[in-house]
């Protein structure tokens, strides 16, 4: 054999084989940093406050899912620590084998309480929370039905599950008709937001009911953004419509109102103990450390007892939804303290969340493929603890910022 055929071969074999080759290609987010427009991974040196110190500068933060205000709570703090001292900083291994604790188990309980079902199960995230469910419960004959805009957990949980994957329009119960009605015949599962991460909407919930009601699937909520917002008692998007009898699971997590790291599933017990022992995220994942637990059953205690967390929070969002719109701001359809300010092109996005730092507002950009393409938007977020004067120097910040982009006359 030619042994220039054999070098050109190996040769050939080598420029192929470097599975890194795709990192050293990956420029955006350096570009976007050589520009000063890389608004990620942004260093923040103090709580998750209404205000925060970025760069040793005090900032407003409109960025943050703390919407009661609970991460700084004397209560929820004291709790942790507390737990601490009885049980360390962490379990040492899975909630299968040695790593659940009694608190894990009073948790649950409490859990299961306060969304009002038989049975709940904690996972050490929220994202393991959605991979785990719906891996476990779908199979490979069954059809798992979502909207485009879940968020990307759920996305990922029907990627590992055997099921097939349906997708319908955002919202839109039409369309969620037509995927249903093409599935009539099979085993199906219905996984929506209950209030819509980036768009700030709420799921048209009495409609999907009635429509998993008249198909014979069972309905699944990620009620992340919903619990301790929605609802009269703060229970979320189900007590909001009051259909929690009609909804089959919820699903929460902890890095929201509930002030901590975590997630949880509550539904009726059978269903609860199936993915007891079938989740893979829950069964080869360690358990949640004992601070994190303590700090969550603190802060259900509080969301019943301060129901004024709640109505100040929506009074910062009245105020805020009229104030961007009074502005000229597009916030879509938001419903809730997620409010978006709809920018359109990406780089315009980078652009204003860099001029808002620099007047001191700290705000999140959601472009493609966190929202559709061409509706890049900078996510604002609020808090029971922002002060009138908090808003309304944000509100100032948006006006300047948006008149020198062009958004706004």
């Amino acid at each position: 054999m030619d042994s220039r055929l054999v070098s050109d071969s190996q040769m050939a074999i080598k420029k192929s084989a470097d599975i890194f080759e795709k990192c050293s290609k990956f420029q955006k987010a350096k570009t976007l940093i050589s520009y000063g427009l890389y608004p990620y991974f942004r260093i923040i040196e103090s709580a998750q406050d209404p205000e925060i110190i970025m760069n040793g500068r005090r900032m407003i933060m409109v960025g943050s899912n703390n919407y009661l205000g609970l991460t700084s709570h004397p209560k929820v703090k004291e709790a942790a620590i507390e737990a601490i001292k009885k049980y360390g900083t962490g379990c040492a291994g899975s909630r299968f084998l040695n790593g659940t604790l009694d608190i894990h188990v009073e948790l649950e309980e409490k859990l299961a309480r306060f969304s009002r079902k038989e049975a709940a199960l904690i996972f050490s995230t929220g994202f393991q929370v959605n991979l785990g469910v719906i891996s476990a419960l779908v199979g490979k004959d069954d059809v798992v039905i979502i909207d485009k805009m879940d968020h990307a957990s759920i996305i990922d949980g029907c990627r590992l599950s055997f099921g097939e994957v349906r997708k319908f329009r955002h919202n839109e119960t039409t369309d969620l008709e037509r995927v249903l009605r093409e599935n009539e015949d099979k085993d199906k599962m219905v996984v929506v937001d209950g209030v819509f991460s980036m768009e700030g909407d709420i799921a048209r919930l009495p409609e999907i009911i009635s429509l998993t009601n008249k198909y014979g699937a069972r309905l699944m909520v990620d009620d992340a953004h919903g619990i301790g917002v929605l609802g009269k008692t703060g229970r979320g998007t189900a007590e909001h419509f009051g259909l929690e009898d009609q909804v089959d699971l919820i699903m929460g997590t902890y890095s929201k109102s509930l002030a901590s790291i975590g997630g949880f599933i509550a539904g009726s017990a059978d269903v609860i103990h199936f993915i007891k022992h079938c989740a893979r995220s829950l069964i080869f994942s360690a358990s949640p450390p004992p601070a994190s637990v303590a700090s969550v059953s603190a802060a259900l205690d509080i969301i019943e007892s301060e129901p004024e967390r709640r109505e100040r929070l929506w009074k910062n969002t009245a105020k805020m939804l009229d104030g961007f719109k009074n502005l000229g701001f597009q916030t879509g359809n938001s419903q809730t303290p997620i409010i978006p300010v709809i920018v359109g092109e990406d780089e315009k996005a980078f652009k204003m969340a860099m001029m808002l730092q620099e007047k001191g507002v700290f705000a999140n950009v959601a472009v493609n493929p966190a929202v559709p393409s061409g509706m890049a938007l900078i996510r604002t977020s609020y808090m029971a603890t922002h002060t009138d004067e908090h808003l309304d120097k944000v509100l100032s910040a948006f006006e300047k910022v948006g008149k020198t982009l062009g958004l706004i006359g």
